[in-house]
């Protein structure tokens, strides 16, 4: 069988960030690096862990915003690359004051980026790995084995399933 290009995917950023104007200037370099944002989320307390505390200060929030042009699955690595230098380029006194976690989905699947590795975890190049998240199977999304807490306990769902319907959307209007 002949390989194929895959069908564009739906990029998000889902961000941690303890102070607001920092967040603000990280999505305006990421504007310039990764294209247009859209849908932003309502933040969320990110309460599940105190791991980024001593780095980032507390209280830390997540809030998701949407990548809005579609691009190749294939871009996942350099896109956390970009994100990484970005986190760098706002750290302060070498820590980061926020933190960019970059992902995909399509319409069966949340995929997110990391720098670290973990048995579920899919090296994809650059030292970064594809992490599969959640999948989406009869009309919800349902976690997978060592999936972040925060995204196993379905806080998130209803992000994704907007952020789902936006992808639905341009999908049909490229075709």
């Amino acid at each position: 069988m002949k390989a194929s290009e895959p069908t564009p995917v739906k990029y998000f950023i889902g961000a941690l960030y303890s102070d607001k104007a920092i967040l603000e200037r990280a999505f305006e370099h990421c504007r310039t690096q990764l294209g247009d944002l859209g849908f932003k989320s309502e933040p969320f307390l990110f309460d599940c862990t105190h791991y980024y505390d001593d780095e980032m200060g507390s209280p830390i929030h997540r809030v998701f915003v949407e990548v809005t042009p579609l691009k190749s699955p294939g871009e996942l690595a350099k896109l956390k690359t970009r994100c990484n230098a970005i986190e760098d380029g706002l750290a302060l006194g070498g820590k980061r004051k926020v933190n960019l976690d970059i992902g995909y989905l399509d319409l069966h699947k949340v995929i997110l980026a990391s720098a670290k590795y973990n048995g579920q975890k899919i090296y994809i190049g650059e030292g970064m790995y594809a992490d599969p998240t959640l999948v989406y199977e009869s009309g919800s999304f349902h976690a997978v084995d060592n999936t972040f807490p925060d995204f196993k306990d379905g806080r998130y769902d209803e992000v994704f399933v907007v952020l789902r319907n936006i992808y639905k959307s341009q999908l049909k209007s490229e075709i």
